[in-house]
């Protein structure tokens, strides 16, 4: 038997029917409030590290930069890096002359004797990377000049050189009896300057937000950040005779032989 509808009639949806749409809206609006809250998170957590990403590859470039036209510093040290610690964390500290820079002042050439070292801040307990830079021939090549902070929040800032066959963490030996207690390498074989120094930077993790629960978790330590990169010395083979030359006394040969820590044509 058939139920006829008549024309004046209107039919509606049953109360099923609306549960069922309300249901399956919340479930829309919840997945895209979820979605949504997801990528608020992400931005908010990738923001710091992209800045700190960018901090980290401006100082690298700087200090490639410096390291690729090193020459020697001085006639007693041609170049100084030295190893120190801050507590648990690596500290290390750098000292040579660069002729990447630019002259800004009458009388100035390129020469420029440049440092990199670390200093804590007394506030947050983090090693801020510095670089000192001195244009001017100064009788003490490890002081004076301008200072400049270059990154902020490092846990360990480490270098380390190569004689083309072995790694070590420091290098260069200074005068004792001039600069007490600034010997960074006894080893009669690491005299001059390096073949190449390897940059380490570390920072750390963003710290994840906390989750509640009453049961007691064992927090371990997130690894750290870490950007290196090695760097060559382009300058540093124009600082010794050839060894043909060295070796043989022949006016032909001595003729030919560039004066020590004559430049090259290194990049420019």
């Amino acid at each position: 038997m058939k139920t006829l509808v008549g024309a004046g009639t209107t039919r509606g949806f049953t109360l099923i029917e609306l549960m069922i749409s309300a249901t399956v809206g919340a479930m829309i609006l919840l997945g895209a409030y979820l979605c949504l809250s997801a990528g608020l998170a992400s931005q908010k957590m990738l923001e710091p590290r992209v800045d700190l990403m960018q901090s980290a590859r401006v100082a690298l470039a700087m200090m490639s930069a410096d390291l690729r036209a090193a020459c020697p510093l001085d006639k007693d040290y041609a170049f100084l890096g030295m190893h120190r610690a801050i507590g648990t964390a690596d500290a290390d500290n750098l000292d040579f002359a660069t002729h990447n820079y630019t002259p800004r002042r009458e009388h100035e050439g390129d020469f420029c004797e440049t440092s990199y070292f670390v200093q804590q801040d007394p506030q947050t307990g983090h090693l801020n990377l510095w670089r000192r830079r001195n244009s001017t021939l100064a009788p003490d090549p490890l002081a004076g000049g301008r200072r400049e902070e270059l990154i902020q929040g490092l846990t360990g800032v480490r270098f380390e050189y190569t004689d083309g066959l072995d790694w070590y963490d420091a290098w260069g030996e200074t005068n004792s009896e001039k600069k007490s207690g600034l010997i960074a390498q006894e080893s009669s074989n690491l005299d001059g300057m390096p073949e190449a120094v390897r940059i380490t930077l570390s920072f750390a993790q963003t710290a994840a937000p906390s989750v509640p629960s009453s049961e007691e978790t064992v927090k371990t330590p997130e690894a750290p950040l870490v950007f290196q990169t090695v760097v060559y010395l382009v300058l540093s083979d124009n600082n010794a005779l050839p060894a043909e030359s060295a070796a043989s006394g022949s006016p032909a040969n001595q003729q030919n032989t560039p004066a020590p820590g004559a430049l090259q044509g290194g990049p420019q």
